[in-house]
């Protein structure tokens, strides 16, 4: 029974296999289809203005925002972002994308964590997350990483 049922068998691995390779181009086609956002000129360092907190996070505001409320570190919040390492490779962007990101505060890297409870609605500021508050040791882009935050909508 089981030699019967081999043909059949094959052309369903063969049929996931095809499926799971059409995704991945399909995932891989809208990804590269987003813009690059340039680099901005300071990527590869903070400047001398720029503010420091204990922990070696650094920003600077790039916009005053409007409001006067900051998120909590667990606050869920919609932003508006692009991030990059310090040889200006672009990684992420919601903005490339069209669309701002919601996301819990609790659950993204210890550098948003701290640096978007800095800010108000309607602010924009550039960080520079050391790798210790970013992905060290992890899956994602390593060492220091600059990002662009707008902070649009304290939703918690």
């Amino acid at each position: 029974m089981l030699n019967s049922m081999r043909p059949i068998l094959l052309l369903c691995m063969v049929v996931i296999v095809a499926a799971g390779c059409s995704n991945k181009k399909a995932e891989t086609a809208s990804t590269s289809a987003a813009p690059s956002i340039p680099a901005p000129p300071d990527v590869a360092a903070a400047p001398a203005d720029a503010q420091r907190t204990p922990t070696g996070l650094v920003s600077k505001v790039l916009k005053a925002g409007t409001g006067t409320r900051h998120p909590r570190p667990n606050s869920q919040v919609v932003v508006h972002y692009t991030g990059w390492t310090t040889d200006g490779k672009m990684f992420d962007s919601s903005v490339a994308r069209g669309e701002p990101a919601t996301m819990s505060l609790d659950g993204v890297i210890a550098g948003w964590t701290e640096g978007v409870q800095m800010m108000v609605v309607g602010e924009k500021r550039r960080f520079w997350i050391p790798a210790g508050l970013a992905y060290e040791g992890k899956d994602g882009p390593q060492g220091t990483l600059v990002f662009d935050i707008e902070l649009i909508r304290i939703e918690s």
